[in-house]
C-alpha cells in the first residue's frame, strides 16, 4: 500500500492515539500525511514528526450554548471541506484514519466523496459529536469501550486504545532519581491533563503536607501553575513531562482526570487510580461516564468534582491504597495489552477492501 492520509485535532486526546500508531504504519505505508487545523495542539504536536507532511485545513468547533459565532459554521465547514477535498486529490491515499475532533468532520466527508475508505476511533464511552457525524462516513469505528462499539452495531469493533510503546519503557529509578525521592514509601502521581486542572490541584496543595507523611507525591500541575509557596519533603511539583513513561514506572497509585487515553494507559500499565472526571458543566460529560464505566469494572475509584473537599480526597485516597491489590487484580486481563495492532488491522483490511 501506498498512502495514509491521518486526521484528528482540537486536544491532545485526539493526536497522540495517532502518533502510537506512525511507527506501525511506516511499515506498511510508504507515504503518511496528517490533515489538521492551522493553530491546533495537532500541528505543534506534529511538528517533532518532520518526516510527515502537515496539511492545515480551515476548521470549526461547535461553540456549546446560544453564541453568534456557531452561525459561521457552515461557511467554515464548507471551506474545510473543499480544502481536504482538494488536497485528497492531490495524495490519493489508499485510507483515511480519523482519531475524531472537529478537524476531522470535513476530511472524512471529502473522502467519502471520492470514494476513500475511512477508519475512525472513539476514545470516550459515548461518541462526541465530531464522531457521531463521522460514523456516516466511515467503514469501520474502533472503540476503546467493548459498550461502545455494540452500541453502534455492525460499524463498531472493540479494538481498547492506541498505547504509546515508550510507556512500557519507563525506567523508575530515574524518575526517583528527579524526584529525589530516598526513601521506601509508595510514590502517588497527580495528573490532571496536559493543562493540568485547577480543583485537584488546589486540594492536593492543601493536604500535601498530610499525604506527604504516608507517600511520596508527583504533582504534574500544568503550564504555568507552580505553588512557589509549598517546600515541603517527598513533594515534587512538575509543570509538564516529556518522559512520562518513567514516572509511569515509579508510580504506585495515580489521582487523575478521566480522559479516556490516559485511563486506558493507566489501565494497561496495571495502575489502581482514584478519578475525578471533568464536571458536565465544563464538558459534555464524557468523562463522568469514562469514570462510572472503570469504578463499575473494578478498575478504579471515582470522587466526582463536586464531592472535592481536603478531608474526602484524603478519604478516597486512603480506600485506593486499601483496595489496590483488587483493583490490580480486575486489571490484570488488560495488563500490558495494546490496541494499537488491533487498529492497525483494522486500517489494513478496510485498505485491502479498497484494492480488491
Amino acid at each position: 500500500m501506498n498512502t495514509i492520509v491521518l486526521c484528528g485535532g482540537g486536544t491532545a486526546g485526539h493526536v497522540m492515539p495517532n502518533i502510537a500508531l506512525i511507527s506501525h504504519l511506516k511499515k506498511h505505508f510508504k507515504n503518511i500525511y496528517y490533515i489538521g487545523s492551522h493553530n491546533g495542539i495537532e500541528k505543534d504536536i506534529l511538528a517533532e514528526h518532520k518526516e510527515i507532511k502537515y496539511f492545515p485545513i480551515t476548521s470549526v468547533k461547535l461553540i456549546r450554548g446560544l453564541t453568534l459565532k456557531n452561525l459561521t459554521i457552515p461557511f467554515k465547514l464548507i471551506k474545510g471541506y473543499n480544502q481536504s477535498k482538494k488536497i485528497l486529490k492531490e495524495l490519493k491515499p489508499d485510507i483515511i484514519f480519523s482519531k475524531g475532533g472537529y478537524v476531522s468532520v470535513p476530511v472524512t466527508f471529502a473522502a467519502k466523496s471520492l470514494g476513500i475508505p475511512v477508519v475512525a476511533h472513539e476514545s470516550d464511552f459515548n461518541l462526541g459529536l465530531a464522531n457521531k457525524l463521522i460514523l456516516k462516513t466511515c467503514k469501520k469505528m474502533c472503540c476503546s469501550f467493548e459498550e461502545t462499539a455494540k452500541s453502534i452495531g455492525n460499524k463498531g469493533v472493540f479494538t481498547l486504545s492506541p498505547i504509546r510503546n515508550v510507556l512500557f519503557l519507563g525506567n523508575a529509578q530515574k524518575a526517583k532519581q528527579a524526584c529525589k525521592f530516598n526513601n521506601n514509601k509508595q510514590t502517588i502521581l497527580v495528573i490532571g491533563g496536559s493543562l493540568g486542572a485547577k480543583a485537584i490541584n488546589e486540594a492536593m496543595f492543601k493536604i500535601a503536607d498530610i499525604i506527604t507523611k504516608e507517600f511520596n507525591v508527583i504533582h504534574i500541575v500544568g503550564k504555568g501553575n507552580i505553588n512557589n509557596k509549598l517546600k515541603i519533603l517527598n513533594y515534587h511539583q512538575i509543570e509538564f513531562l516529556s518522559n512520562i513513561q518513567d514516572y509511569f514506572a515509579l508510580c504506585d497509585l495515580v489521582v487523575s482526570r478521566a480522559g479516556s487515553n490516559a485511563i486506558n494507559e493507566f489501565l494497561v500499565l496495571n495502575k489502581p487510580m482514584l478519578l475525578i472526571p471533568l464536571p458536565k458543566g465544563n464538558s459534555r460529560g464524557d468523562q463522568i461516564l469514562n469514570a462510572q464505566n472503570f469504578t463499575e469494572k473494578g478498575f478504579a475509584l471515582t470522587l466526582l468534582q463536586e464531592d472535592l473537599t481536603e478531608q474526602n480526597l484524603l478519604n478516597k485516597i486512603n480506600e485506593l491504597k486499601q483496595n489496590a491489590t483488587k483493583i490490580r487484580q480486575n486489571q490484570a486481563k488488560f495488563k500490558g495489552k495494546n490496541g494499537t495492532e488491533n487498529i492497525l488491522n483494522v486500517i489494513l483490511s478496510s485498505a485491502n477492501n479498497k484494492q480488491k
